[in-house]
């Protein structure tokens, strides 16, 4: 569907913005540094799991097993949804109460910092999709569970997908609290992206009920796991979530004059 149809505005008068002459519209050093925290979380995980996972980790009844593993479980939760939370109320506490009176180029620019994160969010999910994912797969065809919360489902489901869900929600509630296209409709595409890879926390409870009357650990295309990929696949809807953004940018550039299309592209420090 098209969700920027409604909000189009004449072309015949370019609209000139409020943004200063010398900001640039997009500054990549937010993601850079998102990414980098990112990278630094999952790399140190990766690194407990190494030094702690076969050594604290095959007997979830023994002591050290409470003291390396369920401390983790017991603080990222909190932890990585608390943060979220913080996220989250600040997107609605600053959310643009008058999204009518938009430049072109100041929604312009937010078009930009909303593909900045998609960008975090991809990085997010990439992670578990490619890495941590495969990991739990080799890990489970190697050790038979013994409990629901092993080393690789407290790293994987209960640290990683929390990350790319707070990346996710985030994502969708800038989109729609400052920009009038998503908060004025509902795109399919970003309800899609980010509640269908988010249901995926939800579905580890039913393959957990599942394991706990099969043994399937050698069988990892088990029916019983295939809400893990179906689910993310709706990742794959971000295609047309990305159609949807960038004809609404394509559109705003056409509003712009000459002069804002310099400031657009100017790289000056940003405000």
């Amino acid at each position: 569907m098209s969700i920027s149809r409604e909000y189009s505005r004449s072309t015949a008068e370019p609209i000139r913005g409020s943004v200063d002459a010398n900001t640039k519209v997009y500054n990549l050093i937010p993601v850079v540094l998102a990414w980098g925290f990112l990278l630094a979380v999952y790399v140190g995980l990766r690194l407990y799991q190494q030094a702690f996972a076969f050594k604290y980790g095959l007997d979830s009844t023994a002591p050290v097993f409470e003291t390396y593993w369920m401390s983790l479980f017991k603080t990222e939760i909190p932890l990585i949804f608390g943060a979220g939370f913080v996220i989250w109320a600040y997107l609605w506490v600053t959310r643009d109460r008058n999204m009518d009176a938009l430049t072109p180029e100041v929604e312009l620019k937010r078009y930009f910092y909303l593909v900045g994160w998609f960008l975090i969010y991809i990085f997010a999910f990439v992670w578990i999709a490619v890495f941590f994912g495969e990991g739990d797969a080799t890990w489970h065809q190697t050790v038979v569970r013994d409990t629901a919360l092993t080393p690789s489902h407290i790293v994987t489901f209960y640290a990683c997908v929390p990350l790319y869900m707070v990346c996710g929600v985030s994502s969708l509630m800038y989109a729609t609290t400052r920009l009038p296209a998503f908060a004025k409709s509902y795109s399919v595409p970003l309800l899609m992206v980010v509640i269908g890879p988010g249901l995926i926390l939800p579905n580890l409870g039913f393959n957990e009920w599942g394991h706990a009357y099969w043994f399937t650990e050698e069988i990892f295309s088990h029916p019983l796991h295939w809400g893990f990929p179906v689910l993310g696949w709706t990742g794959l809807a971000l295609g047309g979530l990305l159609v949807q953004v960038m004809s609404r940018m394509a559109q705003l550039f056409k509003q712009l004059s000459p002069a804002d299309k310099a400031r657009v592209v100017r790289s000056q420090p940003a405000e």
